[in-house]
């Protein structure tokens, strides 16, 4: 994965979204990927995963993903969100995601500059995240380094096997 800019459609969620929305514990169950995406967030917002597009994207208030260490991030990119911006992460999930290949971002402000449905477009480069809609422009907090090799790997696993081929069995 090239990751330069993400580019979506804006789904707004609140403050201490945890794991368990986003991955309920019961959906562990489930074998195929898709059927347990199917449960993402539908205590919070029952038409989230009917309704989310490939590329869109979650901005959200303090604290996203907190809550036990289950891989919740695999639902997001099950369903195709290209990212969550937030005020804050549960470290865990922060580095899940990371470690998975799918991209977050801290971002002060983000909340109160965007709106349900509006365009955000987020350099991850550059830490810049633009409102398409309004035309209001932020300054995210860079990821370091090695956080931006492993998302443009797509995952550690995938960043392990590139550099050291089959000894990283």
């Amino acid at each position: 994965m090239a990751l330069s800019v993400v580019r979506g459609k804006v789904w707004k969620f609140g403050d201490n979204i945890s794991t368990d929305l986003l991955m309920p514990g019961f959906s562990h169950d489930i074998i195929s990927h898709q059927e347990r995406a199917a449960y993402c967030m539908r205590a919070e917002r029952p038409e989230f995963a009917g309704e989310v597009r490939s590329g869109d994207v979650i901005v959200a208030g303090r604290n996203f993903g907190c809550g036990s260490g289950r891989p919740a991030a695999r639902n997001l990119m099950t369903l195709g969100v290209g990212a969550v911006i937030a005020e804050s992460f549960g470290r865990l999930f922060f580095r899940n995601s990371v470690s998975s290949g799918f991209p977050v971002l801290y971002c002060p402000g983000v909340m109160a500059a965007f709106g349900e449905g509006d365009v955000l477009e987020a350099d991850f480069r550059t830490g810049e995240v633009k409102n398409l809609t309004s035309g209001e422009a932020l300054r995210a907090e860079p990821l370091p380094d090695i956080a931006l090799r492993i998302l443009e790997a797509g995952g550690v696993i995938a960043l392990l096997k590139a550099e050291y081929g089959e000894k990283a069995r």
